[in-house]
C-alpha cells in the first residue's frame, strides 16, 4: 500500500516523521531514558493532523487499513534509525567544541547529526 502512494506523498510522510521526531527529542532534551515510543507516536499523530497536507489526501479506507498501519510503522522505524545513525558533521563537531569552550561547559554527549543540531541551537541560545 505504502509503496503505491505517489512519490511526493511518500516524501512528505518521511519528512513529517523526521520533523516530529526531532521536535519530540528536543522536547525531552535528547534524553534516551525519557524516550517513549507511544508518546512519540501521539506527538507525530498530532503533528500530521495539524500540519501535514498528505494526511488529508489519504482516503478513510487507507487510513483504516491495517496493512497501511504496519507499513507506516515500518517507515517510522526506518526513518528514526536513519536519523539516529547519521553521524554529526565535522563542522558541527567543531562548532560544538567552540561553543562549549566559549561557554565554559563540560563535554556533552551526542551521537547523531540531529542531536548535534539540537545542542548547537541550545548552546547558541543560552
Amino acid at each position: 500500500m505504502f509503496k503505491n502512494l505517489p512519490q511526493g506523498t511518500k516524501i512528505s510522510i518521511t519528512r513529517s516523521i523526521q520533523k516530529a521526531f526531532e521536535q519530540y527529542m528536543s522536547g525531552i532534551e535528547w534524553n534516551e531514558d525519557k524516550y517513549n515510543i507511544e508518546e512519540f507516536i501521539r506527538t507525530w499523530r498530532n503533528y500530521i493532523e495539524d500540519h501535514a497536507s498528505w494526511f488529508e489526501r489519504l482516503s478513510r479506507e487507507e487510513k483504516a487499513n491495517p496493512l497501511f498501519h504496519q507499513e507506516l510503522a515500518d517507515k517510522i522505524n526506518q526513518t528514526i534509525e536513519k536519523i539516529l545513525s547519521e553521524e554529526p558533521t565535522n563542522e558541527q563537531i567543531n562548532q560544538l567544541n567552540a561553543l562549549l569552550e566559549e561557554k565554559g561547559k563540560e563535554d556533552i554527549t551526542y551521537s547523531s547529526k540531529a542531536e548535534a543540531k539540537y545542542w548547537l541551537e541550545k548552546l547558541a541560545n543560552e
